[in-house]
């Protein structure tokens, strides 16, 4: 299938959506669970930016509690057995994003506004910030949250699930 949906390098941004909507339609289907799923393509205009979407999926209806419960563990696993379904490398993993009635897309802001205010702390402070342990897709959203703040760092620390993002103040530069 991978064939299909990686073109010179790129996602083919309708086979793809199509065969996202196959999958999903196929495990919503044999879990019995009650959801509607909705994919499309983003128009290509918009989504050339570094982690933004290309294709997004979203599945929403009575059941969506279940994906939702324990941090969206249930909504996680869906994902990633659709990576492997569409065979898709872990460097295309970012342009597809599928999401729960909008659940992912809030934690995603949030995640944005809390590594502006960690940001904040770190630039009055002069002292790192470390937050709490996140998945690999959440990290990457606070790094590139912050690349625009030239008085603070990140980096990524620690293993496994316990990966954390530390934010570091930049030190001032003397003058000459």
């Amino acid at each position: 299938m991978n064939a299909e949906i990686i073109r010179d390098g790129k996602i083919d941004r309708a086979a793809a959506a199509e065969a996202l909507r196959h999958f999903l339609d196929a495990v919503v289907r044999a879990s019995g669970l009650e959801l509607r799923v909705d994919v499309r393509a983003v128009v290509a205009a918009g989504a050339d930016i570094e982690g933004d979407a290309e294709v997004l999926a979203d599945l929403d209806g009575v059941d969506k509690g279940i994906l939702l419960e324990r941090n969206a563990e249930v909504l996680k696993a869906i994902e990633h057995l659709a990576f492997k379904a569409l065979r898709l490398e872990p460097a295309f993993h970012e342009r597809i994003h599928i999401d729960c009635g909008g659940y992912r897309a809030l934690r995603f802001e949030e995640l944005r506004m809390t590594a502006r205010v960690a940001a904040e702390r770190v630039q009055s402070s002069r002292q790192p910030f470390r937050l709490n342990p996140m998945s690999s897709r959440e990290r990457r959203i606070v790094h590139l949250a912050l690349k625009d703040f030239p008085t603070v760092r990140t980096e990524s620390i620690g293993m496994g699930e316990e990966r954390q993002v530390v934010i570091h103040p930049v030190e001032a530069k003397p003058a000459r």
